[in-house]
């Protein structure tokens, strides 16, 4: 399902060749219009049809009424089942699309080009789609798999720093729930760049796609993925909603540190994995403001999370280094205390 390619495309044309679809549809961003867009192009080989869907760039895009503007595109455009949707771009272009593929006419087949290293290591993988509702992150959306993932790693070299940091903090989760070998080089890494991170991309794909393989729809070891992104979502949310939506993976780097801490509260953890954690995470990551927001906001948000069950909040939490638990329900002392171990962190 996964196919790196390399210095040409061969794999991608063999693909659209062996297949008999009606039509091919390229839903993109502006950015990844100008970047990306031109590479596919010049080297896509086919004979069928196809139009470029193009929607402006960011989270805030992620929503119904860009939804309902590409399914009535697709109407006039008079798309069929047959037609193939080709999402090429980031997190925000593989949900959507993934998310308006199959749900229009009840599904069409996608494919997934992923442009950031967030993307290639996370979202295009696993099968969820989703967008966003009132600013809460990916509340709708569906469990479907694209036909095919194809990862071009040259992509990575049109990336801004932050945007390759921010696909970095999900590569280090996945060292932290499942594999501490390849948290210890990841985190040797001095200089993050396209040459620095390509070669532990394979590893991150990996890890992601054998616990998707084990739990699709998420009712058990999935849910270890969600690991930082309880308390990273709810931020995240809570920028989105004033009108400053920060990169997804400044928040789940913030969630990690708050849940890291979380997780030795609770007694999962040492006191010195917890540093240890914290520590690497400052490395990479600046302290990310949230004196807006107060502690009722956030707690808030944390009750409305798609994992919690009769209204008890669950978290994912490590147990060590390279593992983590799963609907671990904590106090409430314990998740202020965590919130306020992070604040105390800009005073250090």
């Amino acid at each position: 399902m996964i196919t790196i390619l390399n210095d040409d495309f061969s794999q991608l044309n063999t693909f659209l060749h062996e297949k008999s679809f009606s039509k091919i549809f390229i839903l993109v961003d502006e950015n990844t219009h100008e970047y990306c867009l031109p590479v596919l192009l010049g080297n896509m080989e086919t004979d069928l049809g196809f139009e470029i869907l193009e929607i402006e760039a960011g989270e805030e895009m992620k929503n119904i009424q860009t939804a309902n503007q590409l399914w009535e595109i697709l109407t006039e455009m008079q798309a069929d089942r047959k037609a193939l949707v080709i999402n090429l771009g980031g997190g925000v272009i593989t949900d959507m699309g993934g998310f308006i593929s199959s749900t229009y006419k009840r599904g069409v087949q996608f494919i997934n080009i992923p442009t950031t290293l967030l993307s290639m290591c996370d979202a295009s993988i696993g099968g969820k789609t989703g967008i966003d509702l009132m600013n809460y992150k990916n509340m709708v959306g569906t469990f479907a798999f694209p036909e095919q993932i194809f990862i071009y790693p040259k992509f990575l070299e049109t990336l801004p720093f932050k945007e390759l940091r921010s696909g970095f903090a999900e590569m280090l989760k996945h060292g932290l729930i499942a594999d501490k070998a390849h948290w210890e080089s990841l985190i040797q890494i001095h200089k993050l760049d396209a040459e620095t991170i390509v070669p532990h991309i394979q590893t991150s794909m990996d890890i992601k796609q054998h616990v998707v393989e084990k739990d699709f729809h998420e009712k058990d070891i999935r849910k270890t993925l969600n690991f930082g992104h309880t308390i990273g979502h709810s931020v995240e949310s809570l920028c989105l909603s004033q009108g400053n939506p920060i990169l997804h993976g400044e928040a789940v780097a913030m969630g990690m540190i708050c849940e890291a801490h979380l997780a030795y509260l609770e007694g999962l953890i040492t006191q010195q994995d917890a540093e240890t954690i914290v520590e690497n995470l400052q490395r990479y990551y600046p302290y990310l403001d949230i004196s807006d927001f107060t502690d009722e906001s956030i707690t808030a948000l944390l009750l409305n999370d798609k994992k919690n069950t009769n209204s008890k909040i669950n978290f994912s939490l490590l147990s060590g280094i390279g593992s983590c638990t799963y609907d671990h329900q904590c106090s409430q002392e314990n998740i202020l205390k965590s919130l306020a171990f992070y604040r105390k962190l800009n005073d250090l």
